[in-house]
């Protein structure tokens, strides 16, 4: 069975409880940088289940535990004997933290012992040197026989168990290191006095000298235990190599484990979001609407037209829409205001006012509530919305309608005094500046450039084309010019004026918008003192994918530069603030859910609504998108399509993604019939209206429920 690395690192987080980064790559060991606290696991694909979380579990443990020093200035150990004990420790503490874990080591030890990852099948256990020994007795303990002899090495080994802190294993090391070192010269010696006396031809004729009987009488003293003075004057010379002794089981678990880990395929690549500038991405609102109203200006003077004669009709029709729009803008401020009125009773609290109630003064006797209560009803949450509207060129035939529906949000904003901003992504705003000198300028990408964040480009913008800080004349003459420009952007109405610069629909940097409300939302709700903040995207589909930012070699520059490449189906989008990881691997559409599925990681009390305006030809496609081409969810989205012209997916990116008719949206709801209608007439009108409002009663309905 494949493993899910991106669970397996949510575990390392969990485990570490902190803002740990954690990376699979295509490695052999593990690696933790206890400065940059970066944990890198190799892709242990080999690996049984209990195996990589016991791995993975040691590995946090360094995490937490092992200090960011450098012990070598301090102590002349060779690092496997440290790490024997630290592994003993980390563990220990490991398991103590987390009792579950203890299963876990067991039984992932117990299958590297089956499968003789220390490669002890066929040794003597009982001639290894002491760090060997203590390395299994701590490890595979519970599974194979350790003999420890009693005295200095029962007394090591119990000095390795009790330790707690680092200071203590470095104590505790290096009176392992310095026993089998002393092991390891007598035995030297016993190998070089065998030796001798092997080559000697006395020796060999069977004859002695004085000196040789002298050395065979001192062969005891000898070969006996070192004076540790000796052993200490050696450990402190610097120019002594600290890997003469080698821990063997420490180097056969070591090999094992690399088996494990998969070199194979391509290496993943981390992609962060990048701390994006806002305010060099946002067009303010009076920037963009003066900017307009000038640019008309200057048209309609220089054409000799006067402003009435090109927008007096579709002004017209925008006043109109306002007349017919009031009973759907009235119905979400009586929906909204019972739903915050039921959260505020049922959060209400009840407390005595320490005044006698004399109505119940003749209860004294069995009822000792004789004072007078109060019921405090919790105030209500400010609420406020963010909206996302799509000003690609995909939208220009259902753009009118969608602007109708933003103008119902923003009626009803306005009448309950909900804060809002709406912002209009554009790939099309000039930042193209000249000074006096003639010097032309662009602007760059708004952010620092560095390898491994996605790429945003210096096209990108977001016009605050809405704000709820204008007053109400303001924002009147705003929605009149967002009407005409929308009007206008139909193939089948007449185009009244030319679009002045940086209003033209253009590409669809939807994404990169999703990026930019990692900082407009916290910013939104922190400037307006905001406790329940929601947002509203309102689009006709998905954006396209981001590139990422890469060090690129060239071949004729002598130092690297940050380019661009492409986001494979191996790149994992890592959040540091969150500590989630995502992998990358979709198609173009479910690149814009990864990224939604990221902002309601880090704002989970956000709800993230998908509005889309369809044409009756694109409802299929949608729903096939988001509910497959077949099977019960599918037939049950077209059969209430079919019938409502509306339907909500629970099952994208979004909280809630609401499919709404076009066709529905700009048809009037008005019972309007003529003076001489006949009964099938009326009867026609009033059905063909009660449908329109139930459908929009429906949606609205859902609406409120989510933002209330």
């Amino acid at each position: 069975m494949a493993v899910n690395h991106e669970i397996k690192s949510q575990l390392a987080k969990l485990l570490a409880t902190e803002d740990l980064v954690v990376e699979h790559k295509k490695v052999e060991t593990a690696q933790f940088n206890v400065h940059t606290r970066v944990l890198t696991l190799p892709m242990w694909e080999r690996a049984s289940s209990v195996v990589y979380d016991m791995l993975v579990g040691h590995e946090v443990g360094h995490a937490l535990y092992t200090p960011d020093r450098n012990w070598l200035k301090e102590v002349k150990i060779p690092p496997q004997f440290v790490n024997i004990v630290e592994d003993a420790r980390i563990e220990k503490l490991m398991k103590r933290r987390y009792a579950g874990l203890s299963k876990t080591f067991f039984y992932g030890y117990k299958e590297l012992a089956e499968q003789d990852f220390f490669q002890v099948a066929d040794e003597d256990i009982s001639l290894m040197n002491l760090a060997d020994r203590a390395n299994l007795r701590f490890k595979i303990g519970n599974y194979t026989q350790i003999p420890i002899e009693s005295g200095e090495e029962k007394e090591i080994i119990d000095a390795i168990a009790d330790t707690e802190t680092f200071d203590e294993v470095l104590v505790a090391a290096e009176r392992l290191y310095k026993y089998c070192k002393e092991k390891q010269v007598k035995t030297d010696q016993h190998q070089q006095e065998h030796e001798e006396g092997q080559e000697s031809p006395e020796a060999q004729s069977g004859e002695s000298t004085e000196t040789e009987s002298t050395s065979d009488s001192e062969g005891g003293e000898v070969g006996g235990e070192q004076p540790k003075s000796q052993i200490e004057d050696e450990f402190s010379e610097e120019e002594e190599e600290l890997d003469d002794l080698d821990v063997k089981t420490a180097n056969s678990l070591e090999d094992a484990i690399k088996e494990l880990a998969s070199m194979d395929g391509y290496e993943n690549v981390y992609v962060e979001i990048p701390d994006l500038k806002i305010d060099q991405i946002i067009i303010p609102n009076n920037v963009a609407h003066d900017g307009v109203k000038t640019y008309w200006s200057s048209w309609l003077e220089e054409a000799e037209l006067s402003e009435e004669s090109i927008f007096g009709e579709v002004d017209k029709k925008f006043a109109e829409f306002k007349r017919s729009a009031q009973k759907e803008v009235n119905y979400l401020v009586k929906e909204f205001e019972c739903r915050k009125a039921a959260d505020s009773y049922a959060r209400a609290t009840t407390a005595r006012t320490g005044i006698l109630d004399c109505s119940k003064l003749h209860t004294y006797k069995y009822n000792e509530d004789l004072f007078k209560k109060v019921t405090t009803l919790a105030d209500g949450k400010n609420h406020g919305l963010v909206f996302i509207l799509d000003w690609s060129g995909s939208m220009c035939d259902v753009m009118l309608d969608t602007v109708k529906q933003l103008f119902n949000l923003i009626w009803f904003c306005k009448k309950v005094a909900i804060p809002f901003e709406v912002y209009s992504f554009t790939s099309d705003y000039p930042h193209v500046h000249t000074d006096e000198n003639g010097n032309v300028t662009v602007r760059d990408v708004p952010y620092t450039r560095r390898d491994g964040i996605f790429h945003v480009g210096e096209w990108f913008s977001l016009v605050n084309i809405f704000t709820s800080k204008v007053n109400g004349k303001t924002m009147e003459d705003q929605m009149k010019t967002i009407f005409r420009l929308a009007h206008s952007f139909s193939r089948y109405n007449r185009c009244y004026a030319p679009t002045p610069p940086g209003m033209g629909l253009s590409g669809t940097p939807l994404n990169e918008s999703l990026l930019t409300l990692h900082k407009i939302l916290p910013k939104f709700k922190k400037e307006n003192k905001l406790q329940k903040v929601q947002c509203v995207v309102l689009t006709d589909g998905e954006g396209y994918d981001l590139k990422r930012h890469a060090e690129v070699q060239r071949s004729w520059e002598s130092e690297p530069t940050i380019g661009c490449r492409s986001v494979t189906p191996n790149c994992i989008l890592r959040d540091r603030k969150t500590g989630n990881t995502y992998s990358l691997d979709c198609d173009w559409h479910g690149f814009t859910n990864i990224l939604l599925r990221n902002l309601k990681d880090n704002f989970p009390e956000v709800n993230f609504i998908g509005i889309r305006v369809l044409e009756s030809r694109d409802a299929g496609s949608f729903v096939r998108r988001y509910c497959g081409s077949y099977g019960k969810l599918h037939d049950d989205t077209m059969k209430e399509w079919k019938k409502q012209k509306a339907f909500s997916l629970k099952n994208s990116g979004y909280d809630t993604y609401f499919g709404i008719s076009s066709n529905s949206l700009s048809k009037e709801s008005e019972f309007e019939v003529a003076e001489d209608a006949t009964k099938t007439q009326i009867k026609s009108a009033f059905v063909k209206s009660l449908k329109t409002k139930k459908m929009n009663k429906k949606i609205l309905g859902e609406f409120v429920e989510l933002v209330a």
